[in-house]
């Protein structure tokens, strides 16, 4: 991704987050690969299969992610930014959750069958991947409720896509290895913390660390800038999950020490709205 500086920001700055994008994109790429080898192979039989997403097949779960792909290459291209409320409009005047608004989309389209969708989300994915690397990873793009940056929302969208692969290959019997690549998405939902209790009317009592181990046993540290009055320790895949909602916290072998260790574990998402 180009190296463009914010006005104000020191150019070393600019490059680290550059670079620090660059790997994400490596990541995303990684994920769509990973996506593609449990797709490429679907029988016309497979299409139909029920997955973990209630009320959404195989099929369907595909044509959301290519949905959202191209309404995320749209946002990287600035098309969306007459939306300062997100997409999805003001909070105040929403008469639908986000996943409802969702299942509509998917629900207009679902019909065009597996093989078309699998071609539409392959070329909405390959397109995404182009815009994002073409983009300046500090610009504020429109997202679903809000304006994050693009850095932001390339972490948001590998997120969703290492989910919603799970939820295909399980619904296939296909089992993959997680990859180091989770690392970006336990730093997303790590850093939006504050957002998950806010959307949920909640308080951090303070700054929350992470300490966790990575799929090959490697040490994964998060630490705030100042003290951590909570930290959350345990496996990097099963912090992952939780925050997917994937998995119950109480189902893992996650710990936490601190006054908002319970709350973190039911509030954490993988995702920025």
């Amino acid at each position: 991704m180009a190296e463009r500086p914010e006005r104000g920001l020191p150019d070393r700055r600019a490059k680290g987050l550059a670079g620090r994008v660059d790997d994400i994109l490596a990541a995303l790429a990684d994920q769509h690969g990973r996506l593609a080898g449990v797709v490429d192979g679907c029988r016309p039989t497979d299409w139909g299969r029920p997955t973990r997403c209630e009320g959404w097949d195989v099929a369907a779960v595909l044509l959301h992610l290519a949905q959202t792909d191209e309404l995320a290459a749209a946002s990287a291209r600035g098309e969306l930014d007459e939306h300062p409320h997100g997409f999805i409009g003001d909070p105040a005047a929403r008469t639908r959750s986000v996943d409802e608004a969702a299942a509509a989309q998917v629900d207009v389209e679902r019909e065009a069958g597996g093989e078309r969708i699998r071609t539409r989300w392959h070329e909405a994915s390959r397109d995404m991947r182009a815009t994002f690397d073409a983009g300046d990873p500090h610009r504020r793009v429109t997202w679903v409720s809000g304006q994050l940056s693009l850095h932001t929302l390339v972490a948001t969208r590998l997120s969703e896509c290492w989910i919603h692969t799970d939820d295909i290959a399980s619904a296939l019997h296909v089992e993959l290895a997680p990859t180091e690549g989770l690392r970006h998405i336990a730093r997303l939902a790590w850093r939006t913390l504050p957002y998950a209790f806010d959307q949920a009317g909640a308080t951090l009592h303070g700054p929350v660390a992470l300490d966790l181990f990575g799929p090959s046993g490697d040490r994964w540290r998060f630490d705030p800038e100042d003290a951590a009055s909570t930290t959350i320790r345990g496996s990097a895949v099963e912090f992952c999950e939780v925050a997917a909602r994937r998995v119950d916290p109480g189902e893992t072998e996650l710990t936490g020490e601190g006054p908002d260790a319970a709350a973190v574990l039911q509030l954490v998402r993988t995702y920025a709205l």
